[in-house]
C-alpha cells in the first residue's frame, strides 16, 4: 500500500511537470497570466508529490520492509537508526530520489521568491527547472523506481513476491557519519546550479541579457558553490577517515566529478563580478554557467552510469543512454543558442590595462578553466581510449599532480594579486605601494622555509605563496579599518566589523580566500609525508617520524552490527607518553565486508594515522600501518574558514537597506 502511494506519486509528479513546462511557456507565448500561474504552482505540486514518495520509502525503511529490492539490498534489521535513514541515498535508487527531490525544493524556493519580479524571465526559467525535474522522474518512474518488489521464480518458471528475513545491508564504508551528510549537501550543491542555469537559458530565449538575471541568481549560485564545496570537502574527509589509505584525494574520477563543476562555477563567480560593474564578459558569464550546469550533469551521469571505475561509483545500468542524451543535448542546445544570441551579448566596456582588477578576473577564468578541462580530459581518457583502441587506459595521480599543482599555484598567486589591482587600470604608484609589504616578507619567507628544510621546489613556492597572499589579504582589512576609524572615530575591533559589514562581498570574499589559502597549506603538507610498517604483538614498537608506538593489546570482541579486531597503541615523543589510540578491523555481518577504522592523533602540526591491517597469516601478530602527515588539521580549518567567508557574503548589505 504505502510503496502504491510512492509509484503513484512519482507518475503524478511526472504529469504534472509535464504540464507545468506546456502551461509556463505557452503561458508566456500567449502573455497569459493564469497560464503561467499555473506552470508555476505545478513546481509546488511536483515537490509535495515527490516528498510523498520519499516518505513513502523513508516508511518501508524504517520499517525493515525487506519485500523490495532497494531496501533489502541496503539495509538490515540490526543497521542503527541514523545509518537506516541515510540508506536511502546509498543506492541508485534512493539517491536519484533524494536527487528529484532536492531539485523541486530548489525550484519550489526559485519560484516562490522571483514570482512577482522577472515577469519575462521566470516562465522560461520554470520550464527549464521543470525540464530537468522531468528528466529525473522519468527515470525514477522508468529506470532506476526504489519501490520494485522482489521477486522469486520457482523451478516451475511462476514467480511470487518474496521478502527475505533481513537485508544485506548498507555497504561498510558507508557507515560513516560523513556519509550520512555528505550525498545530500553534495548533491544539493550539484542541484542548486540548476536555477543560475534556467535564468541564464531564459534571458538568452528572452534576450534580456542585462545583469538583471545575473542579480536574481547571485545567492543561489553563491550557495550552490559552497554546499559543493562543502560535500567536497566532507567527501576528503570520509575517504579521510575510512578508506585507511592514509590520503583524503587520490584524483579519483568521481571526487574529480564534482571538483570540475566547482571550478567552472568559481570563475563564474568571479567573472561576473565585472559584469556588474563593468558590463563586460557577458559571453563568459553565460558560458561559465551553462558550463557549470553541464559538467553538473557530466558528473553525475559518470558516476552513475558504470562509465568510470570508482570507490565512490554506482553499479553500472542502463540509465546510461538517458544521460547521454541529456549531455550531449544540453551541450548543443546551450551551444546554438548562446551562438544566436552573440550580437545582444556584447560588452558594454573595453579593457583598458592588462594592469586592472578586470584583467586579473580575466586571467582568473582562464586558469581555472585550465585546469577544468585538464581534470575533463584525465577523467575521459580511459573512455576514449576504450571506444577507440578498445582497451581502457587511465591517467594516474602523476598526470593531475603534473598539471594540476602548477595550474593551482598560479591560482593561489592570482587570489593575492587580484584584489592589490584596480579598476580600469593600476598605478605605477598604486602598484609599489600595494605590493610593496606583501611581497618583501613573502620574498623573506622563501629562505626561512629552505632553511627548516623545505627543498623541494612546489612546496617551496606554496609555502611561499600561502604568506604573500595571508599578507595581502591582513593588508586589505587593515587599511580599510584604518581608514573608517578615521572617518567615523570607531576602536580597532568595531571598525573592523562595520567594514565587513557594510561591504560584505567583498570583506567576506577576502575571508573566503584565506581560507583557501588554509586548504593549499594543509594539501602541501602531504609532500612531507612519513610512512612506517610493523607486524607487531604485544609489547612490540615501531618508530615513524618523531614518534614511538608501543603496542599494548590486541582485542577482539563481536556486536550486533559486526565482529572486529582492535590494537591499543601507546604513543611516545621521546620519553613522554602523549596519547593512546585504538585502530580497527571489522567485519559487517550482514554483508561479510571487512573495512578498517582509523585512529588519528591530530594536531595543527601533524596527524598520526594509523591503520590496523588485519593479522598475519598465523593469527598470532597485529599488521599496523602507520603515517605521519603534515599540515592536514589546516585543510579541514580551511574548507570550515570558506564557509564562514560565503555566510558573510550572504548577509544583506547594509548600504542597500540605507539606500532603500
Amino acid at each position: 500500500m504505502i510503496a502504491d502511494l510512492g509509484n503513484f506519486a512519482l507518475m503524478a509528479a511526472l504529469v504534472f511537470s509535464l504540464f507545468g513546462i506546456f502551461s509556463a511557456l505557452y503561458g508566456s507565448y500567449r502573455d497569459d497570466s493564469r497560464l503561467m500561474s499555473a506552470g508555476y504552482r505545478s513546481v509546488g505540486a511536483v515537490f509535495f508529490l515527490v516528498s510523498l514518495a520519499m516518505g513513502s520509502l523513508w516508511y518501508l525503511i524504517l520499517n525493515d520492509d525487506f519485500r523490495y529490492e532497494y531496501i533489502a539490498s541496503h539495509s538490515n534489521v540490526d543497521l542503527p537508526l541514523a545509518l537506516k535513514i541515510g540508506s536511502l541515498w546509498s543506492g541508485q535508487q534512493g539517491s536519484l530520489l533524494l536527487w528529484t527531490w532536492m531539485l523541486t525544493v530548489v525550484s519550489t524556493i526559485a519560484v516562490a521568491t522571483q514570482r512577482t519580479r522577472h515577469n519575462r524571465l521566470l516562465p522560461v526559467a520554470t520550464a527549464v527547472m521543470l525540464g530537468t525535474a522531468t528528466f529525473f522522474l522519468y527515470l525514477n518512474n522508468f529506470s532506476a523506481n526504489p519501490f520494485e518488489h522482489l521477486v522469486r521464480i520457482s523451478p516451475t518458471g511462476n514467480e511470487a513476491l518474496w521478502g527475505p528475513a533481513d537485508g544485506r545491508g548498507l555497504n561498510p564504508l558507508l557507515q560513516h557519519w560523513a556519509m550520512v551528510i555528505h550525498p545530500p549537501i553534495l548533491y544539493m550543491g550539484y542541484i542548486g546550479f540548476v536555477v543560475p542555469f534556467a535564468f541564464a537559458i531564459a534571458a538568452l530565449w528572452t534576450r534580456q541579457l542585462g545583469s538583471a538575471w545575473v542579480v536574481t541568481v547571485r545567492r543561489f549560485t553563491l550557495i550552490s558553490w559552497a554546499l559543493l564545496g562543502t560535500g567536497i570537502i566532507l567527501g576528503a574527509k570520509w575517504a579521510y577517515v575510512e578508506l585507511g589509505w592514509g590520503g583524503y584525494w587520490g584524483w579519483d574520477p568521481v571526487e574529480n566529478a564534482s571538483l570540475m563543476p566547482w571550478l567552472a562555477g568559481t570563475a563564474y563567480l568571479h567573472s561576473v563580478i565585472v559584469q556588474e560593474k563593468r558590463g563586460m564578459l557577458k559571453v563568459w558569464n553565460i558560458v561559465l554557467i551553462c558550463l557549470t550546469y553541464w559538467l553538473c550533469i557530466l558528473g553525475t551521469a559518470l558516476t552513475r552510469t558504470g562509465a568510470v571505475t570508482s570507490v565512490h561509483s554506482f553499479a553500472a545500468s542502463d540509465i546510461g543512454t538517458p544521460f547521454t542524451v541529456a549531455v550531449v543535448g544540453i551541450f548543443v542546445g546551450c551551444a546554438l543558442l548562446i551562438v544566436r544570441r552573440l550580437p545582444y551579448l556584447r560588452s558594454e566596456n573595453k579593457l583598458d590595462s592588462l594592469l586592472s582588477r578586470e584583467s586579473g578576473f580575466l586571467f582568473n577564468n582562464l586558469l581555472l578553466l585550465a585546469a577544468t578541462f585538464s581534470v575533463l580530459f584525465g577523467v575521459l581518457f580511459p573512455i576514449f581510449s576504450e571506444a577507440i583502441a578498445g582497451s581502457k587506459v587511465s591517467v594516474g595521480q602523476a598526470y593531475f599532480n603534473k598539471v594540476e599543482v602548477p595550474l593551482g599555484l598560479l591560482l593561489l598567486a592570482l587570489v593575492g594579486v587580484g584584489p592589490l589591482l584596480s579598476y580600469r587600470k593600476t598605478s605605477t604608484a598604486s602598484l609599489r605601494k600595494n605590493f610593496m609589504m606583501p611581497v618583501s616578507l613573502g620574498l623573506v619567507a622563501a629562505p626561512i622555509f629552505f632553511i627548516l628544510g623545505v627543498r623541494d621546489v612546489w612546496p617551496l613556492i606554496s609555502l611561499t605563496l600561502c604568506v604573500f597572499v595571508t599578507l595581502t589579504i591582513v593588508q586589505e582589512f587593515h587599511k580599510g579599518t584604518r581608514a573608517r576609524m578615521h572617518q567615523q572615530a570607531e576602536n580597532y575591533a568595531l571598525a573592523m566589523l562595520n567594514l565587513t559589514r557594510r561591504n560584505n562581498r567583498r570583506y567576506g570574499g577576502y575571508i573566503v580566500h584565506f581560507g583557501i589559502v588554509l586548504v593549499f597549506l594543509g594539501v602541501t603538507g602531504s609532500a612531507f609525508v612519513r610512512e612506517g610498517r610493523g607486524v607487531v604483538g604485544t609489547g612490540d614498537e615501531i618508530s615513524v617520524g618523531p614518534y614511538r608506538l608501543q603496542i599494548e593489546d590486541i582485542t577482539e570482541r563481536d556486536s550486533a552490527n559486526y565482529y572486529s579486531g582492535a590494537v591499543t597503541v601507546a604513543v611516545y615523543q621521546g620519553d613522554k607518553r602523549v596519547d593512546t589510540l585504538h585502530p580497527e578491523r571489522r567485519v559487517y555481518h550482514a554483508s561479510q565486508q571487512p573495512t578498517t577504522e582509523v585512529d588519528i592523533l591530530q594536531s595543527p602540526q601533524r596527524d598520526l594515522y594509523l591503520v590496523f591491517q588485519g593479522f598475519n597469516e598465523d593469527q598470532t601478530k597485529a599488521v599496523l600501518q602507520a603515517y605521519v602527515n603534515p599540515l592536514v588539521m589546516w585543510l579541514w580549518v580551511g574548507g570550515l574558514v570558506i564557509i564562514m567567508g560565503t555566510l558573510v557574503c550572504l548577509l544583506p548589505d547594509i548600504r542597500a537597506k540605507k539606500v532603500h
